[in-house]
């Protein structure tokens, strides 16, 4: 099947759902592609329950709750959705561009917007003998790579082990449910936000979290499949064994950003290079807004992502329109355009 519109945006995760009604407000017609069988990107995919703490206005927002007024904001402008798709290529055709998906759907637009995170992911999986034989072993037990329902761990012992953001918000979230909760970490400094490693440390004066430092993941013990303990040590060799009922290892995504990469766009490692005035790519027509863009002095921040997605709609407008004024309004003013 094919299709003609304004814009097309790949990626369906928080920042390209904004992309989507940021396109709206300025009256472009957009299509939204993505991999994945559902809108939310990595936020639905592997933690839907995750606490969110630096949108604008909320103290704290679950990553599915998030998505859900998202999803409820662009669906404003009836976008037109390909889930479970990939866009595999990306060809200029005169003035447009033409974007031919994994199906064999035909998308012709004038301007594209890539907000695709990180690209498809997993989880990077600690070198520990037999961790497989641990996996998949049901809700709160054994291995688990994401929290997909924070209630499945209620009343469990649980052993997280990392030091970046996810390890540390799933600690002080999981501490309000779990029996025990105990954080596996090479050093006394984390990675995370330092209003959220100070939070940590004030529930571990509080002993509701054990915070297990400078150790690493050891071992791990139990029978047919079902965990009993985890063994943790440190670098001189001294063995720790802390009992748990599941382990979340916390150690990031192996990413791959597949067909994006084959497009000829300037590339800064695993990412997009962009303009961070238009949040424009290299090659005209084509914008990159979240973790995908690059440019110097990013903040990685969900925040910046929606900022980097305005930009990128107003700049594909411009792309899309040479020559003609954007009268520009504050929503409060101008409300959703019809």
């Amino acid at each position: 099947m094919n299709y003609e519109t304004d814009a097309v945006v790949v990626g369906a995760g928080p920042v390209g759902l904004f992309a989507v009604f940021q396109c709206g407000m300025v009256k472009m017609r957009c299509h939204l592609v993505d991999a994945l069988d559902a809108v939310g990107g990595q936020c639905m995919a592997l933690y839907p329950e995750k606490p969110i703490y630096d949108i604008p206005g909320f103290a704290s927002l679950p990553a599915a709750e998030l998505i859900a007024r998202l999803e409820a904001q662009a669906a404003a402008f009836k976008p037109t959705i390909h889930l479970g798709r990939q866009m595999v290529g990306l060809d200029r055709v005169a003035d447009s561009w033409r974007c031919t998906l994994s199906d064999g759907t035909q998308i012709t637009a004038k301007a594209v917007i890539v907000a695709a995170g990180s690209g498809a992911f997993g989880p990077n999986r600690p070198p520990l003998d037999g961790i497989t034989a641990f996996e998949g072993k049901g809700a709160g037990l054994g291995v688990h790579y994401f929290v997909a329902r924070r209630e499945d761990f209620r009343g469990k012992k649980v052993v997280i082990a990392g030091g970046g953001d996810s390890a540390v918000d799933w600690a002080i979230s999981l501490a309000e449910l779990a029996e025990r909760v105990m954080v596996v970490h090479r050093r006394a400094k984390f990675r995370a936000a330092p209003e959220s490693e100070s939070r940590l440390k004030d529930l571990a004066d509080a002993g509701r979290v054990e915070l297990v430092v400078p150790y690493q993941l050891h071992g791990l013990e139990g029978d047919n499949g079902r965990l009993a303990a985890v063994t943790v040590a440190t670098l001189e060799g001294e063995v720790r064994r802390l009992e748990a009922d599941a382990l979340l290892p916390f150690f990031g995504l192996a990413t791959n950003l597949g067909p994006i990469a084959e497009w000829g766009l300037a590339m800064d490692r695993n990412t997009i290079a962009v303009d961070p005035a238009t949040m424009a790519t290299s090659a005209p027509g084509i914008f990159a807004a979240g973790d995908i863009s690059a440019y110097p002095g990013k903040l990685k921040l969900i925040l910046t992502g929606f900022a980097e997605a305005a930009r990128a709609a107003h700049s594909a407008y411009e792309f899309a329109h040479p020559g003609e004024a954007l009268h520009f309004e504050h929503s409060t003013s101008a409300g959703v355009p019809r």
